[in-house]
């Protein structure tokens, strides 16, 4: 249990900011706003729109145009983490890895959360118009809206099916990357857009896994909270197969050549591999450390860093 779990959703962050706020330091202050936007999840995203540039540009996009777009994508899913968390605060109060969040400890008031969250969510907007090009913001604005409405307010505490739907908001850097440089769409970003598709599920499964008495606990119906680690981990290994064979789409489509080829095939034989071997595992019955869900986690990041790594370098080499 912790120290928030005794009080009412919501209470701890309203009686901190209301007494002691003006004690608080300006920089922790900007830190916790900061927190706001979630800033790790924001560099993953970042690593699947700059490759698909890359990409686009068959060689090295304009590197003004890549600030810009980073800048952009940055502000406009730090406003959809600040939503996410404002709506969020009463069972991020309650879970042990929420407990910490800015708007649960008080170091930041709900009003300055939402207002924090719609000022980004406007700006971010605007930048990717004026900068960038405005089916780029639309896609931006889109992909937060999605996140914001769709998945946290609609989707997370009432199905099992919350990130695999949800995580269309996180597909969709992959085509403000491509839209950013040709101002248009097209079947590779399409297909990369599959790829996080499929990836989300079986990545984050395995830390639904090791924290499902948290989402327990608050009522939201993560699929390891509802569904034995065998049924969890067979869903893991289905999601896996087809990103893998997705993610190969692109060589035959003639979009890349040998060296994504390549490292697609390696990272995702490795990717089965861990997959099938927690899926061995959970059927044997093996629980709490010994299950090692979290192998599969880390290494899905490294799994689509390394992707997206050869999706940039792959127009180089051709």
């Amino acid at each position: 249990m912790t120290a928030v779990e005794s009080r009412p959703p919501g209470v701890l962050g309203a009686s901190s900011a209301s007494s002691s706020r003006g004690q608080r330091p300006i920089g922790a202050r900007v830190k916790a706003f900061v927190a706001l936007t979630k800033p790790r999840i924001i560099e993953l995203l970042l690593i699947t729109t700059v490759p698909v540039m890359f990409l686009a540009e068959q060689g090295v996009p304009d590197l003004w145009l890549v600030l810009a777009t980073c800048i952009g994508g940055y502000l406009s899913a730090g406003g959809a983490n600040a939503l996410n968390m404002y709506i969020d605060r009463d069972i991020d109060a309650l879970m042990e890895r929420t407990s910490q969040r800015p708007l649960v400890t008080g170091m930041v008031t709900p009003r300055e959360g939402l207002v924090f969250g719609i000022t980004l969510a406007v700006v971010s907007t605007a930048w990717f118009g004026v900068l960038v090009n405005w089916l780029s913001a639309w896609l931006s604005l889109g992909a937060l809206l999605f996140y914001v409405v769709v998945y946290t307010m609609i989707l997370k505490r009432r199905t099992a099916q919350n990130i695999v739907w949800g995580g269309i908001a996180g597909c969709m850097p992959v085509l403000i990357g491509w839209s950013a440089v040709t101002n248009s769409m097209s079947w590779a970003a399409v297909i990369l857009f599959l790829v996080i598709f499929f990836w989300t599920p079986p990545h984050y499964w395995p830390l639904s896994m090791k924290v499902k008495d948290d989402y327990a606990r608050v009522g939201v119906p993560m699929l390891p909270v509802i569904a034995s680690n065998r049924v969890v981990a067979r869903q893991i290994v289905l999601y896996s197969w087809v990103m893998v064979a997705v993610s190969l789409l692109l060589t035959p489509l003639g979009y890349t050549g040998w060296f994504y080829t390549t490292v697609a095939l390696v990272t995702g034989g490795w990717w089965l591999w861990e997959a099938h071997a927690l899926q061995n595992r959970a059927k044997s019955g093996v629980t709490g450390a010994k299950l090692k869900e979290m192998r599969l986690f880390h290494w899905s990041i490294t799994y689509v860093s390394l992707l997206f790594v050869a999706v940039a370098v792959d127009p180089f080499l051709r």
